[in-house]
């Protein structure tokens, strides 16, 4: 099971959930916005998850911060922070429609939380992209959700090391050749894409990085660890 997230730390996100659905509202008259975020931090401590836990929504958020500001990077951010706390929000690592559930659940609550139709069709929009995490050209939300999403594929070695001990305990249903061909196709499909950080900012810090943290862990899988490649 996750550890229980503490009470200050449930606090810090609720204060930024409650910031963020009120900016997006512009002042517009809607219901009080801590149930939708209680709801939601509820479903982010699942006892399923591992990796897809309020710490990854915590880091998904912070790093949509250090991209507004270390480059302004553009587009309609509090859209895409609404998406970031709803872009896993539905999660069973033994279904493949989590991104569209969740994309259900952000058109339902956010029209009753008072946003436009404009607006949360934007936000579910956002939520369904991160399947692919392949964004338009042009596309400012979206490439500043998936950069911030896929920016854990640029951390150290050591957190590197546990994200992907966590994808796997998600998965310890997963027989291990299975799994191995799996997490293979997933790390093969993300390096043939022409960039993964479509962000100036993330194509300058996070690039290099998460490209050389993913061909390693696909030697691993494909070769066995430690094993020479040379």
């Amino acid at each position: 099971m996750t550890a229980p997230m503490k009470a200050e730390q449930e606090q810090e996100l609720l204060r930024r959930w409650t910031a963020t659905l009120l900016a997006a509202r512009s002042g517009r008259e809607g219901p009080d916005p801590l149930p939708y975020g209680r709801n939601l931090l509820t479903r982010w401590n699942e006892p399923q998850r591992r990796y897809h836990t309020a710490d990854h929504l915590r880091a998904v958020l912070d790093r949509i911060d250090e991209l507004t500001d270390q480059g302004g990077e553009g587009g309609e951010l509090e859209l895409v922070r609404l998406a970031a706390w709803f872009h896993d929000a539905v999660y069973r690592p033994d279904r493949s429609e989590n991104e569209e559930r969740s994309a259900a659940l952000a058109e339902k609550a956010l029209t009753e939380a008072g946003l436009t139709a404009r607006e949360v069709a934007e936000v579910a929009r956002l939520v369904r992209l991160t399947v692919s995490h392949d964004p338009a050209p042009g596309d400012l939300n979206g490439e500043t959700l998936c950069d911030a999403d896929l920016a854990i594929l640029a951390s150290g070695p050591d957190t590197y090391t546990g994200y992907t001990a966590a994808v796997r305990e998600e998965y310890a249903f997963v027989p291990d050749d299975a799994f191995r061909e799996g997490r293979a196709a997933v790390l093969r499909h993300l390096l043939a894409l022409p960039r993964l950080f479509r962000t100036p900012y993330g194509a300058a810090v996070w690039e290099e990085k998460a490209r050389a943290n993913m061909e390693r862990e696909l030697k691993e899988l494909t070769n066995g660890p430690g094993t020479p490649t040379a």
